[in-house]
């Protein structure tokens, strides 16, 4: 059981051309083609510049001056 030969290519081909048809087939590979070339641009984007991280701040947790701040605007 190994990788399928031409007339199975071709059978299976044919098959999904009679069930989509042409047109329909066509806009597939076009959204299946923008979808590859939009994640590989996402992933080369994200390699090329990572966002600049302060190492004073750990997310979920906020200053205790900012904390200060919050309540005395909600006392107000």
């Amino acid at each position: 059981m190994g990788f399928p030969g031409m007339w199975e290519l071709l059978i299976v081909l044919a098959i999904v051309l009679v069930i989509f048809g042409p047109k329909r087939l066509k806009t597939i590979g076009s959204d299946i083609g923008n979808a590859i070339k939009g994640f590989r641009k996402a992933v080369t984007d994200e390699d090329k510049s990572p966002p600049p991280v302060d190492p004073n701040v750990i997310e979920g947790k906020v200053d205790n001056e900012e904390q200060s701040k919050q309540k005395q605007d909600t006392n107000v």
